[in-house]
């Protein structure tokens, strides 16, 4: 038995050298599967797995003998790599900083964004956490701003197709089936989203992806855990930021690209391999613009439970 995903439906497979074992157990103490269990004073492969080894390489990352190896579910103990030094990481007003500086830009300089940063941001994005390894999440990559453009022209093609959704008697049919909240988003954001997006592109003007040299579409798949593609792009926000790029997220592409046979045609002609519970297209370049305040933002609640 394996927790399937879109790359592999089979465990990962654990192998241990009992001549470098010493029964010190952190891999045990660090496995959430019980994949493994120490016996007669070394570690060996339980029995009783709770799934089978998923592949998230805990135990051999942590063994310090090297006792372990995990192998399967796309990966093997060739890439382990040694953590850098808690001292050469970020100190906290450093990352918050970071995270003040970044604000959703969309006017962007001409100037292309050069391959090694683009490599850069993919590096960083792929650290970030997942539901279940391998990770699922899948990334587009517009790489210039004609094919940014493009993908907003053949966007807005698709979306003249579709204008049937916020038409007054669809939503007046809808009614009675969906929440208060959700035709009051429709009738007030996904209408007028929808028109903006299509009667500007008429006019030359691109209100989708703004013209940006660069555009990155995280998407997941059918299995996906559907916060991983949203974690991945943050990361890749907050390395762009590092870079000295800008970023903004633009949300109203992923949900219109979903749902029906249309979709499928759009999806499949863009390169996009499947419909995804949750995903975001996220725009990158030089900032045409300098901002030198922030705003303070709140969340809706923060409450401690007593």
């Amino acid at each position: 038995m394996a927790i399937p995903t879109s790359r592999t439906k089979t465990p990962a497979e654990i192998s241990i050298d009992r001549e470098k074992c010493t029964g010190c157990g952190l891999c045990v103490s660090v496995c959430k599967d019980f994949s493994i269990a120490i016996k007669e004073g070394k570690v060996e492969v339980h029995d009783h797995p709770l799934f089978g080894c998923i592949g998230c390489g805990h135990c051999m990352a942590i063994c310090p003998s090297g006792a372990i190896d995990v192998s399967g579910r796309t990966f093997s103990s060739h890439d382990l790599f040694e953590l850098p030094d808690r001292k050469d990481a970020a100190t906290y007003e450093q990352l918050h900083i970071l995270f003040q500086r970044r604000r959703s830009v969309r006017e962007f300089r001409e100037a292309p964004v050069d391959g090694d940063l683009i490599k850069k941001i993919l590096d960083t994005a792929r650290t970030a956490p997942m539901g279940l390894p391998p990770s699922d999440v899948n990334v587009l990559v517009l790489n210039s701003r004609e094919k940014v453009r493009s993908f907003a022209e053949d966007f807005c093609c698709y979306l003249e197709s579709m204008k049937w959704i916020v038409s007054g008697w669809f939503l007046l049919l809808m009614r009675p089936f969906w929440s208060k909240e959700s035709h009051e988003m429709f009738k007030n954001f996904v209408r007028p989203l929808l028109h903006a997006y299509t009667e500007n592109m008429q006019k030359g003007v691109n209100l989708v992806s703004y013209d940006a040299p660069l555009a990155m579409y995280f998407y997941g798949s059918p299995y996906a855990d559907p916060a991983d593609p949203i974690i991945a792009a943050t990361y890749a926000m907050a390395a762009a930021e590092a870079l000295g790029l800008s970023t903004c997220m633009i949300g109203g592409i992923h949900p219109f690209i979903q749902n029906g046979r249309k979709a499928k045609a759009f999806r499949e002609k863009q390169g996009i391999r499947s419909a995804s519970r949750e995903g975001l297209f996220v725009l990158f370049g030089y900032p045409k613009v300098n901002y030198t305040k922030g705003i303070q933002r709140t969340f809706a609640s923060t409450e401690e439970k007593q």
